[in-house]
């Protein structure tokens, strides 16, 4: 994007958030943003779209989180909590530490119900507190270090007379794993056991190594410390105890009663927080203050833009809810994350684990209000750069891996299912570098990562540009997903009635049920893409290379269901399937290095948004090589960006249609080798891909502030088109006109926040300032529980407005959080 912002945007956001949000506008109040009640009743609480269905707080990269109770069986307690196993998140109690108040003066337990009740969720911290005529009980809940959080109970005596009580803790670890299943029957082999001592108690779990559900270590625990003796009675086949403890408080006085809840996933980290946790007992309240003073300082620093611009209540508490929502997922080192990162969603079932491209994204947003995760995030990828020594891929080296995880996979010696290296993601990492440095100004992080950037940069030419032509295609890396130990690419291929007169044999194909064929080798795959007469095909490297793009299921990589190609054979083809096919199929090509070895795969298209963030990094990497005087550097970059825009222009874009698209090219194979290729350096080979339609790739050139202007123009009028891309919440990832369209397909449809601030921006870049304000009232308009104390979600449907997808999603709070600083900013 430009260096710097037009202030003219800076209109679009003073009005559309006043009418959405008209019943928060009255107060800047931070309480409830986001809604953190709940009462889990099993492990796995999913809903439809297997999030859990709560949302804790979490902070300071913990891994565990809490709720407020939401009902009256649950008062004073913090309900839950919420661990982190490894990669999986899991309520393990419906409460864990739930006090009782005994008056020794009559022998009775106050009711909590009578009392005047308040329960608040504030940024990183939950209250309650429960007003009786006596006295008064109040308990808050703080992290403090990366693996606490410490529970302040106080208590004020409102009488004249001295008060007596028994104060009683009570906890139970869940028995239901899921809607169907005990925990019993669900994980057998779990055990789990509680010991106390004097002052708390540990609940400890054993070794299960469940890839999908649970994973933890033979001394994971979790740990409650109290800042006074307790006596603790444990009955171990119900897993549950209770503590009791006698207190007396002065006339009219207070006193406060603080404790500790950790979670460690193995011995090691227990051990080394235990002087932590003794001396936060000791000294409790400097640790809050320093909470305290934290999430100030997040909030005066990612609030601070513009403090003069007309932002109403409502608008700060859109800001507040990011912040909370992009700090709740941060995770502090553990496993093989060697460095503290933001998770896409804590309560999301797949997602606790760090991505590339989300990774660039969070680090962007952040930069303005915790810089120090931002940086981090950054490292957290470029921590596991594939180096020219890599034992499993030195072919990819400079390459960041797709996603990384407490476990590695098994190649890396690994038990996690989750951890990816089949493909890597956009390179946006400079984008967010660059943020980084105009947020801190911290010249030395511009310095450590150049040199990064620059071996990233160049493996997208040497690994993904196949026939050296300089526009790079999307594809995937040399995996045992992809291909064989003899390197040629596989695939399955169904036929219910297998050939009979095929120009191809499937002998040397392994058979399959349902009648799929195991295959391996290009010309094969070549050759039945070629006939078309095959009923389904599923390659490795197509998802490989679409996951490469984080467009997971696009319709521009070939991706359509069998009712929409039926639908576009009868439009196009006269009901022809077999022929309508052929504009779905996709090829895959080797690439290889001067010795002949597999480095790769590349898809048979380059992609128009691809090359707009390579030729966007060259410009970065020019302004980087400038800052550390690089000047030499810095020209080369700054002329290359030049020349790529130029063929941008001169490739991506279709006249007829007035659209940027991917282009796709051929190369033959026989046996394995290439016949024929075309390969020129200023020439655009093959044809652009407008069969499968239009997606958020056609604005990318105008976020770059790229594409000429008149070129510009015609995608706006496609934006603009209420049968394309402009819907009840606008530019979604297909337009209404795709036959691959669907409003609640994945990226063929639903509308993620990341590529509707991209188109935002591409407009204003551009001079339509009023046509990007317009769209962005239809978003905070008509986006289901915007205004409200919901989570923010992961994606929209298009034509509803219906929440869709993941639950506390990181980028959406990211791109949020970018549409308030920059775009309220005056």
């Amino acid at each position: 994007m430009p260096l710097f912002r037009k202030p003219s945007l800076a209109l679009i956001f003073t009005t559309l958030i006043l009418l959405p949000f008209m019943a928060l506008a009255a107060s800047s109040n931070t309480s409830n943003v986001i809604d953190r009640s709940g009462t889990p009743k099993q492990h796995k609480e999913y809903d439809k779209y297997q999030n859990q269905r709560f949302n804790p707080l979490f902070d300071l990269g913990a891994w565990h989180g809490f709720l407020l109770p939401e009902q009256e069986n649950n008062y004073a307690a913090f309900t839950g909590p919420m661990v982190i196993a490894e990669e999986y998140s899991l309520f393990i109690a419906e409460k864990l530490e739930e006090l009782t108040l005994t008056d020794l003066t009559n022998n009775k337990n106050l009711d909590f119900s009578r009392a005047k009740i308040s329960r608040t969720a504030k940024p990183g911290q939950l209250q309650q507190s429960f007003v009786f005529k006596q006295l008064t009980l109040e308990l808050s809940l703080h992290f403090i270090s990366s693996r606490t959080a410490i529970i302040t109970t106080k208590i004020t005596n409102h009488s004249n007379d001295k008060l007596a009580l028994t104060l009683t803790w009570q906890g139970q670890l869940l028995s239901q794993w899921d809607d169907k299943n005990t925990v019993k029957q669900a994980l057998p082999q779990w055990q789990r056991s509680l010991t106390a001592n004097a002052n708390g108690l540990t609940f400890h779990f054993s070794e299960v190594r469940n890839t999908w559900n649970i994973m933890t270590s033979k001394s994971a625990q979790y740990q409650i410390s109290r800042s006074l003796p307790t006596k603790t009675t444990i009955k171990q086949k119900q897993h549950s105890y209770q503590s009791t403890a006698t207190i007396s408080i002065a006339k009219n006085s207070s006193t406060s009663i603080f404790s500790t809840q950790s979670y460690f996933h193995n011995q090691t980290e227990a051990d080394a927080e235990q002087a932590f946790i003794k001396a936060a007992l000791e000294k409790p309240q400097s640790k809050i203050l320093a909470t305290k003073q934290r999430w100030q300082q997040y909030l005066d620093k990612a609030m601070a833009v513009g403090k003069n611009s007309k932002r109403s209540p409502a608008q700060n508490k859109v800001a507040i809810k990011a912040i909370e929502t992009l700090n709740g997922n941060w995770r502090s080192p553990a496993g093989k994350l060697t460095h503290a990162g933001v998770t896409p969603s804590v309560t999301a079932r797949w997602f606790n684990g760090f991505w590339a491209w989300d990774s660039w994204k969070h680090a962007y947003a952040m930069a303005h209000f915790n810089a120090d995760v931002a940086k981090e995030n950054i490292r957290a990828m470029f921590a596991y750069q594939i180096q020219a020594d890599d034992a499993i891929r030195p072919q990819d080296e400079g390459m960041i891996i797709d996603a990384i995880f407490y476990n590695q996979d098994k190649a890396r010696g690994g038990d996690g299912g989750n951890w990816n290296e089949r493909n890597t993601k956009p390179p946006l990492a400079s984008w967010a570098v660059w943020e980084i440095y105009k947020a801190t100004e911290d010249v030395s992080f511009i310095a450590e990562m150049l040199p990064k950037l620059q071996r990233y940069h160049q493996w997208w030419y040497r690994n993904r540009d196949h026939n050296q032509n300089g526009l790079v295609e999307y594809g995937a890396t040399k995996h045992r997903y992809h291909n064989d130990k003899q390197g040629n690419i596989t695939f399955k291929v169904r036929y219910i009635t297998k050939p009979s007169k095929a120009g191809f044999d499937l002998s040397a194909c392994q058979s399959a049920d349902e009648h799929w064929y195991h295959c391996s080798g290009i010309a094969l795959y070549q050759s039945i893409i070629a006939s078309s007469d095959y009923d389904d095909i599923d390659i490795g490297a197509q998802h490989g290379s679409a996951w490469e793009s984080g467009m997971d299921n696009a319709a521009r990589f070939g991706f359509i269901n069998t009712e929409q190609l039926t639908a576009y054979a009868k439009q196009y083809y006269q009901g022809d399937v077999k022929q309508a096919r052929k504009d779905w199929q996709v090829l895959f090509y080797p690439n290889t290095n001067d010795a002949g070895d597999l480095l790769g795969f590349s898809i048979n298209q380059e992609s128009v948004e691809l090359n707009t963030y390579l030729a966007h990094e060259k410009t970065l990497l020019a302004n980087m090589a400038e800052l550390l005087q690089q000047n030499k550097l810095a020209a080369s970059y700054r002329q290359a960006a030049k020349t790529l825009a130029k063929r941008i222009n001169q490739c991506f874009f279709d006249e007829d249609s007035g659209f940027f698209y991917d282009r796709s090219f051929t190369v033959t194979y026989q046996k394995g080798k290439k016949k024929t290729e075309q390969a020129d350096n200023m020439a655009c080979t093959g044809k652009l891909l407008t069969a499968r339609g239009r997606g958020p790739e056609g604005w990318s050139p105008l976020w770059a502030n790229i594409a000429d202007v008149e070129k510009a123009e015609r995608v706006k009028n496609i934006m603009l088109k209420s049968s394309e891309f402009n819907t009840t919440i606008p530019l979604g990832t297909a337009a209404l006109s795709n036959p691959a369209y669907d409003a609640d397909i994945y990226w063929r449809g639903r509308v993620w926040l990341d590529q509707l601030y991209f188109g935002l921006i591409a407009l204003d870049n551009y001079g339509y300032h009023q046509e990007a304000k317009t769209l962005a009232e239809k978003l905070f308009n008509n986006a289901e529980g915007l205004s409200e104390n919901g989570a923010i979600r992961e994606n929209y449907n298009p034509e509803t407005g219906a929440v869709q997808g993941a639950t506390n999603f990181s980028w959406s709070a990211a791109h949020l959080l970018m549409l308030y600083r920059e775009f309220l900013a005056e």
